[in-house]
């Protein structure tokens, strides 16, 4: 169920090898490009090359910057639906004590429905998670037409099946936010086309300079290395060390237990 991103061929590890990779050929390939360049007759002149390399290197900040602020919005928004799901799960708990008829079994329902939220992503199984979470709400919807065909005047009938339908909203935007809405493809390939450019040039500065390869390089594969890891690793909602916290919907799912 989950949406594929065009980077999730590849393991976090081997996706910071890979770019570490490409970093270096990229930086590798300029410079000796560079180092030809300056062994012609017609040499060109530094100064217009470094201006070149600064602009470039000060696009690729850019787009680092817009991308890692897209997956980390992204992220923040999936731990706010987590919270504004447990939060209507709990008052749709608490106002079912309260309606005349079915409470137990729409409780029951509920409970089960947590239960499903949680599993689907402990066990990696969003698919069956997400089937089940949508079979649950069905089920209490029905309850709820009935409870409230019985007592269509019930305030607190009312309220019961105004939070139950913020259960439902919440459950579609969760899924969504959780695993769909993931960084285009196209702003990954405007990313990794303007980081081998931007570092190419600077490559290429160092070898029509007449330099020789630095260990600075290292350094700087790494760093863009990490911070591209970082940016997938916040775009994947199932994977990697960022992972949104379950703990609104287990604190929930604790006070929902029969006493």
């Amino acid at each position: 169920m989950q949406s594929n991103g065009p980077l999730d061929i590849l393991p976090l590890w081997g996706l910071f090898v890979a770019i570490l990779l490409v970093v270096l050929l990229s930086i590798e390939g300029g410079f000796r490009l560079g180092k030809y360049r300056r062994s012609q007759s017609e040499q060109e002149q530094e100064a217009p090359v470094g201006a070149m390399v600064g602009a470039t290197l000060g696009l690729l900040a850019f787009f680092l910057a817009f991308t890692f602020g897209m997956a980390a919005e992204r992220f923040e928004v999936r731990k706010k639906v987590v919270l504004d799901e447990a939060n209507a799960i709990g008052t749709t708990y608490l106002r079912a004590g309260m309606i005349p008829e079915r409470r137990e079994e729409i409780r029951a329902l509920l409970r089960d429905y947590v239960d499903a939220r949680l599993n689907a992503v402990q066990s990696g199984n969003v698919a069956e998670g997400i089937r089940r979470s949508e079979n649950i709400l069905d089920q209490l919807w029905v309850h709820a037409v009935v409870v409230g065909t019985q007592n269509p005047n019930s305030i607190v009938v009312g309220l019961f099946v105004q939070s139950l339908n913020e259960v439902i909203d919440l459950h579609t935007k969760r899924v969504t936010a959780g695993v769909r809405n993931r960084i285009p493809g196209a702003i990954w390939v405007a990313l990794f086309a303007v980081g081998i450019v931007a570092l190419a040039t600077m490559g290429y500065h160092g070898g029509l300079a007449g330099t020789r390869r630095s260990f600075a390089v290292l350094p700087v594969a790494f760093a863009f290395s990490a911070v591209i890891v970082l940016i997938a690793d916040l775009d994947r909602p199932l994977e990697g060390a960022l992972k949104v916290s379950q703990q609104a919907l287990i604190d929930v799912r604790q006070t929902m237990n029969v006493p």
